[in-house]
């Protein structure tokens, strides 16, 4: 019996990419997963195919929907052991030239939705004797990369979030991690805010030195189970 078997898993951005990746991995190690997304036709053929899966379509960038995917997954799953914030938006642009709109718009879904729902969740998790939660960050929250400053803000300030909300919860039994991909291949540059490229080759296979979502979702099923604070590709 692995660590996974029977635990209830909420994984936000789980539509496609990452997300469906990890969705499928927890499936496969016997977790019963929420998954949620906008798109509620991805979701519903993602669900379809992961045993003892369900879905619930919501735009994280929406209070309200926020806390009715809480509610969903209280009430479908009885309770939450695991929630991975994976849901996430690039934006691209010198700072010079950023658009503040936009901008905002980002932070809201890279960050503020993620506090909100740690928020929604974590006196639940307490309530059951604890839990696990582990942030979706990226690679370049450790560097300083032209025409990626206002994307890497919003992992640098997720990043802080996840490791002091770690320390302020141990004494709950809620493990608290963050995770960081670098490069994979995914639709993100794609669906980015001023962004226009796909991160593999013509015949859509990853490019040279980019992960495969599989392996990122690895990594992450690796580190929910350790507990570990943070990991990298």
């Amino acid at each position: 019996m692995g660590y996974f078997n029977g635990k209830t898993a909420v994984v936000t951005g789980a539509s496609e990419g990452i997300g469906l990746e990890i969705a499928r991995q927890l499936g496969a190690a016997g977790a019963k997963v929420l998954l949620t997304a906008r798109s509620s036709d991805k979701l519903a053929g993602a669900a379809a195919a992961i045993p003892g899966s369900s879905f619930f379509a919501a735009d994280m960038r929406d209070a309200a929907a926020r806390a009715r995917l809480v509610q969903e997954a209280r009430l479908r799953l009885g309770r939450i052991d695991l929630l991975v914030n994976n849901a996430g938006q690039g934006i691209y642009g010198p700072i010079e030239k950023v658009d503040l709109a936009a901008y905002r718009s980002v932070m809201e879904l890279n960050l503020f939705a993620v506090v909100d729902l740690m928020q929604r969740v974590i006196p639940l998790m307490r309530a059951d004797g604890g839990g696990r939660i582990l942030n979706v960050s990226s690679m370049v929250s450790k560097n300083y990369y032209p025409n990626l400053g206002a994307y890497a803000s919003t992992k640098y300030a997720l990043n802080a979030v996840s490791l002091t909300a770690r320390r302020e919860l141990e004494k709950d039994g809620i493990v608290v991690g963050v995770m960081h991909p670098k490069m994979t291949a995914t639709r993100f540059g794609v669906n980015a805010v001023g962004g226009d490229r796909a991160d593999s080759r013509a015949d859509g296979k990853p490019a040279p030195g980019v992960d495969t979502a599989a392996e990122v979702a690895a990594q992450v099923l690796r580190q929910l189970e350790s507990g570990d604070p943070e990991s990298n590709m």
